[in-house]
């Protein structure tokens, strides 16, 4: 009887341990001065990559309502990640190109 309760208990762990969900990791690429996918929605603990592929403009990623001063530069072949640990919107634009804009949405896990 114990050890079919162990072996429960151990199917029962590998079930929780296989289901359950890592932090993932989002691409957004920076051409044509167009942030793509201009919106995307993860889940909380997840980070989102901005790739620039442009061929000679630099940009950043804004995030106003939680950053006052603009942050750093990124040019070609560089990249700027962010992790969220907050639920909620955050819009972000680009210093430099204010016309580029972009919103992530994090949502809770059980939400998706």
């Amino acid at each position: 009887m114990k050890r079919v309760v162990v072996s429960c208990f151990l199917l029962g762990l590998i079930a929780f341990t296989s289901t359950a969900v890592l932090a993932k990791e989002v691409i957004v690429e920076i051409y044509k001065k167009k942030y793509t996918p201009n919106e995307v929605t993860i889940e909380l603990g997840d980070t989102v990559i901005w790739k620039n592929i442009e061929k000679r403009q630099y940009h950043n990623v804004w995030f106003k309502q939680l950053q006052k001063e603009e942050p750093d530069y990124f040019f070609p072949d560089e990249t700027y990640k962010r992790r969220f640990d907050s639920l909620g919107e955050f819009s972000y634009e680009c210093g430099p190109h204010p016309k580029m804009k972009g919103k992530v949405t994090v949502i809770s896990p059980e939400y998706l």
